[in-house]
């Protein structure tokens, strides 16, 4: 494993796939069309409104001038629809908008109706190609989102942007060593916070779940100080600190983060799960709803089934499940791949033929993928598929991963398999 085993520090800006600002694409230049492209094509070019924010979100100094700045690019492609560039702008601000408020359905659509609008303006724009991958990366589109960055790398391959997404599309297809391969190019490219966080990601999926937080340190580092991509890091930095027992740790992250930015609702998630560890569940609940007024975010929803299951309502817990899986059907409605999702929710949830339906249609999307694996062998494991279970768990364990939930579910396929009475050898538990 090459460079992402190791790194040296590096002064960078900004984080996250999604966050980059359009002047960041130093390497390529904007291309501009003429005025008959345009009114050939008009249809194509409108600019989506901004969603507006609500709550705590709509009282951030920040929305103020979000709003002033689109109003200032749209006078500004009022009098040159064909400035791409500005176009571009505005991308990069929904795009943020899309991670500050959760307003996924919404934006990434919008996203892609302006990013259409670019490429048919210039068919091989490399931004629009590159910001149209990742938006294919978070809707859970990967085959798409892969086909589309390796468009972008032939535009233009000195770019390290275009191999971050090429990173998460081989992770999330289960091609580990590319993964690895495009996470080195990128980091010799351009050390950066981006890079930094997939190597993190990248050591934890193989196990090092210590050289894992050293990356996500010098990603923290690397961003400004209460902006979200910084909060973001922080988040991930404690929720590693968490899988490694180390909750004080993590609280102190979460801490941190909600000084800096009070409506982070990622940050009062992670209290609650350090809350739900010490059974503190009548507080979990109330910071978990406090999240979820902030954000429309299913996990939050679903971090309070699983509370509710803990505190014996089950009936409650069920109702608060099929209120998740409306959340994410409607995510659906908008592109969203969701089935690795509702299987999971299902496995939970007792509902164990869904389980099977959902996970199955993942399956056949990338079938090496080591989370969508681990699904598989618990569901399998569930209807008594014992063999299928086995299967299924030696993928999700062939990386390495110190994942604790994996692990626990692998010891118990292990356990049943080692009473002797199915017929099979007993599998070892990957403790690397």
């Amino acid at each position: 494993m090459k460079a992402f085993i190791t790194f040296t520090q590096q002064t960078i800006k900004y984080f996250f796939f999604l966050m980059i600002l359009v002047a960041q694409f130093s390497c390529t230049k904007t291309q501009k069309s003429d005025n008959s492209t345009v009114q050939d094509g008009s249809s194509n070019l409108a600019i989506p409104a901004l969603f507006e924010r609500t709550g705590d979100l709509a009282k951030a100094t920040e929305w103020q001038k979000t709003r002033e700045k689109v109003d200032e690019l749209k006078k500004k492609l009022a009098k040159d629809p064909n400035d791409i560039k500005i176009r571009l702008q505005i991308v990069n601000i929904y795009l943020s908008e899309a991670r500050i408020t959760g307003e996924h359905p919404y934006y990434y659509p919008a996203v892609l109706k302006i990013l259409d609008g670019v490429l048919y303006l210039s068919p091989n724009n490399f931004e629009a190609t590159t910001f149209k991958a990742s938006v294919k990366m978070s809707q859970h589109q990967f085959a798409e989102a892969r086909e589309l960055a390796e468009a972008a790398r032939k535009i233009n391959p000195d770019n390290a942007y275009v191999y971050g997404v090429l990173v998460d599309a081989n992770v999330e297809l289960g091609f580990y060593k590319e993964a690895i391969a495009m996470s080195d190019k990128m980091q010799a490219l351009k050390p950066s916070l981006e890079s930094y966080s997939r190597a993190s990601y990248l050591r934890e999926i193989y196990g090092d779940l210590k050289g894992s937080i050293s990356a996500m340190k010098l990603a923290v580092e690397a961003g400004m100080p209460g902006s979200e991509p910084f909060c973001w890091s922080k988040k991930t930095l404690a929720h590693l600190y968490e899988s490694a027992g180390e909750l004080n740790k993590a609280q102190q992250q979460y801490d941190d983060i909600l000084v800096v930015r009070p409506s982070y609702a990622f940050a009062y998630a992670g209290q609650a799960r350090i809350l739900k560890v010490n059974k503190q569940y009548d507080k979990a609940l109330e910071v978990l709803d406090k999240a979820a007024k902030i954000m429309p975010e299913f996990s939050f929803h679903e971090e309070m089934a699983e509370i509710y299951d803990l505190q014996g309502n089950h009936e409650k817990a069920l109702n608060k499940y099929q209120e998740v899986v409306q959340m994410l059907n409607e995510d659906t409605k908008s592109g969203h791949a969701v089935d690795l999702e509702l299987c999971k929710l299902y496995t939970k949830a007792g509902k164990i033929e869904m389980a099977m339906k959902h996970g199955l249609i993942e399956y056949k999307k990338r079938p090496r993928n080591i989370d969508v694996n681990h699904a598989m062998a618990v569901v399998a494991f569930k209807t008594n598929d014992f063999k299928k279970a086995k299967e299924y768990i030696l993928i999700a364990l062939s990386t390495g991963s110190k994942d604790p939930e994996l692990l626990e579910d692998a010891s118990k396929i292990d356990r049943t398999l080692a009473n002797g009475k199915f017929g099979y050898q007993p599998i070892i538990v990957a403790n690397k």
